[in-house]
């Protein structure tokens, strides 16, 4: 079993392959963090730890006279809060008689076949031959207030999952204002942290920094995980890269508001926790009510950050993304938002997918101004029936025609959203988040709907069922493009108004799984402006997000590289746009941009009709070769194989069975009389002989890896390259 435990030690590891992760029941109950990294062989690392006297450090109420151990200075599984440890604190909780304290101590603990299920909330999935189940109860000491901790190990995967249920038994009803889902302490505060930061058209750029004294922290308070800061986090060793020194890395699968927190102590100790942002954040806990908290995924890698990604990759590929679309390929799809904005009509549409069809193409994606009064964005979101004065037919005709043209139907939808000028609005003002008394925020000329109430999903799940059961649609982009403010919900007391922010991120996720479940056949893809909600949350329902509004090919570049860290390709919705482009005006090669969206689901955003004949003759050969290369990218390793501030961006997939390779490099800078341009493969067998498709030439691994490829040189800026290799 992958989970132990030893009675004389008092310690429960939990071994996956190449990783151990060890807790202990320590002094008093005291459920104690002892190691997480490198495989060990039974140990009781508790060893590590030295008990002291440390000033101003007090000694738990139960200690009595000694001096030595104190909360203050213990590495702790789930941090109590009050009782002498001056750290950030893990859950925070009135209780009914005033106090304001958590003691938490071990109870008991159970392991079980497969892996736990959260009510409500997204988490990953693996039965009793893949994955082990350890619950540890905690309570604190002078109150019935449980809290107990779940661990999901996946063995193969080097991947294990932390969320923790919070209960009252009180008669009392006790007052939660802050949880976190995971908390670890560690003995050494010498790491750096990678952020994944960012903006509306530019998420996700990866931010490495030394930890100092205090706390460094990050988080959303937009009611969505946000463009500007991801809930993906990596702690590492200062030597670490790529391909060696040792990392963490954490997941949140949660979609809204949250913190993370890592703090280095007085002590050089550091503490890590990852969870809901307090801030407007209150729950009320009466009797027998159990809150339950969303979900983390940790993986250790001490052969560097790539290896990292590789085991966050093949995890969410494979056991948290679902139904038929997670590993198979995505139809190549054509959007006409750039293409036509909002001025486009049936026949428009359908001209666009007679030229698509001829090129290749396998899909017409209809995006926003189809329904409603919507011409602009001002007005219509909410009023989801079709615009037939607008398309000059009925969505079923349209959806036939497209489909006549050899071509499948998506649709574009933004289900949580209201415009003022709308039928919806007129008839139900009060649907939309909105304070008393006060004139809304408005984002995009719109406001939010409230999912954490039932009459407004159930709205929205007769509206999106009525679209869908109009015709044949094979795919819906499920789009929200405003941060969620004013936050109220008419329907909860004033005690309860903690809580509206999470109840309409579970309101989400129950709409969503009613939807995705009652429509197995739709590809379901993610979007919030882009990347604003690109989480381990959304990929439960939507195997892919639109990774960024920002379709430049360059800038994707640097956007799609910070993503790779935590998510894997296949998740990443990408697509080759026009020039010049429409967010920053530059002007990319279009064989550039085809290498670029290859990295990702592949599509095209742009106007056929525009294109020469040389252009669409490129866009067949790049749907030839994504059709060609398509198990290979969605399956294969990913390696980052240049950083961004690099003259050139370099990026590689190799097979499972290291017998095929995809080398990609996009040139960011050109310069007059350089030197040659070398790049170094990674993956390979270095004893193995790989021959390059375009060339014929024939190298080994070894001299691909250690020596490298040196580029061909040619004129003009943003060029591409792409080297197939296959063992000979």
């Amino acid at each position: 079993m992958a989970v132990c435990y030893d009675k004389k030690s008092k310690t429960i590891s939990i071994n996956t392959e190449h990783t151990t992760y060890q807790m202990k029941i320590g002094p008093y109950g005291v459920l104690m963090h002892t190691y997480y990294g490198e495989r060990i062989s039974g140990e009781d690392m508790s060893y590590l730890f030295r008990y002291e006297d440390i000033g101003f450090s007090p000694a738990m109420g139960d200690a009595g006279m000694d001096r030595t151990v104190s909360l203050d200075t213990m590495p702790q599984e789930m941090p109590s809060f009050n009782v002498g440890d001056y750290r950030a604190e893990g859950i925070r909780v009135q209780h009914g008689d005033g106090t304001y304290v958590l003691d938490l101590r071990y109870v008991s603990h159970e392991i079980l076949e497969g892996k736990y299920c959260l009510e409500g909330l997204p988490a990953m999935y693996g039965d009793g031959e893949k994955a082990e189940t350890l619950k540890v109860v905690l309570r604190d000491r002078a109150k019935e207030f449980f809290v107990t901790l779940l661990y999901g190990v996946f063995e193969d995967l080097d991947i294990i999952t932390r969320a923790c249920l919070i209960e009252n038994r009180e008669e009392e009803t006790a007052v939660m204002d802050k949880a976190v889902s995971m908390s670890m302490d560690f003995l050494t505060a010498d790491m750096d942290i990678y952020t994944f930061n960012g903006r509306h058209t530019m998420e996700r750029e990866a931010e490495r920094k030394k930890l100092g004294k205090g706390i460094t922290s990050i988080g959303s308070l937009r009611g969505t995980s946000s463009h500007q800061h991801n809930p993906f986090v990596i702690l590492c060793e200062p030597e670490t890269e790529e391909e060696h020194g040792g990392c963490y890395g954490f997941a949140y699968v949660y979609s809204g508001n949250f913190l993370v927190e890592a703090e280095c102590s007085q002590l050089d100790m550091l503490r890590f926790t990852m969870g809901i942002h307090p801030s407007r954040f209150k729950v009320m806990l009466e009797k027998g009510r159990i809150f339950t908290m969303p979900e983390v995924i940790m993986s250790y890698s001490g052969n560097g950050l790539g290896k990292l990604s590789a085991q966050f990759h093949r995890a969410m590929r494979n056991h948290l993304c679902r139904g038929k679309f997670k590993n198979s390929r995505r139809p190549i799809l054509i959007n006409n938002w750039e293409a036509t904005y909002f001025d486009f009509n049936g026949e428009k549409l359908i001209a666009i997918a007679e030229e698509a069809s001829k090129l290749g193409i396998e899909m017409l994606v209809m995006d926003d101004g189809w329904f409603g009064k919507r011409d602009f964005d001002e007005s219509g979101l909410g009023d989801w029936f079709p615009n037939e004065e607008k398309l000059g037919m009925g969505l079923h005709e349209l959806i036939q025609r497209v489909k006549e043209k050899g071509l499948s139907f998506g649709i574009w939808i933004e289900p949580e959203m209201v415009n003022e000028d709308s039928r919806l609005y007129r008839q139900h003002p009060d649907w939309a988040i909105t304070l008393p008394d006060r004139e809304p925020g408005r984002g995009r000329c719109q406001l939010v709907l409230d999912l954490g109430r039932e009459c407004v999903r159930e709205y929205l799940y007769q509206a999106i069922c009525g679209i869908l059961d109009t015709g044949d649609i094979s795919y819906v982009k499920w789009d929200m493009n405003r941060s969620i403010s004013d936050v109220y919900n008419p329907e909860l007391s004033p005690e309860q108004q903690g809580e509206a922010g999470h109840r309409y991120v579970l309101g989400l996720y129950e709409l969503l799984e009613k939807i995705t479940t009652r429509y197995p056949d739709v590809l379901f893809e993610g979007c919030s402006g882009g990347g604003g909600r690109f989480d381990a949350g959304m990929l439960y329902y939507s195997p892919q997000i639109w990774c960024s509004d920002d379709t430049d090919a360059i800038e994707r570049l640097k956007i799609q590289y910070g993503t790779s860290f935590g998510y894997p390709i296949s998740t990443v919705g990408s697509h080759v746009s026009a020039c010049p482009n429409h967010q920053n005006g530059r002007i990319t090669p279009l064989h550039t941009r085809g290498t670029v969206a290859m990295a990702g689901s592949f599509g095209y955003e742009l106007d056929i009709s525009k294109m020469t004949a040389e252009d669409k003759e490129e866009v067949r050969e790049q749907i030839k070769n994504y059709k060609k290369y398509f198990e290979l990218i969605q399956e294969g390793d990913y390696y980052r194989l240049t950083k961004p501030e690099e003259i050139f961006m370099g990026w590689q997939f190799v097979s499972q069975d290291r017998g095929k390779s995809l080398v990609n490099v996009v040139m960011t800078s050109a310069r007059s009389n350089a030197p040659g341009c070398i790049i170094r493969c990674r993956g390979l067998n270095p004893q193995d002989n790989y021959k390059e498709a375009g060339t014929g030439r024939v190298y080994s691994g070894s001299a691909l890896m250690y020596g490298g490829y040196l580029l061909p040189k040619e004129m003009g800026e943003y060029q591409s390259y792409q080297m197939y290799f296959e063992r000979v």
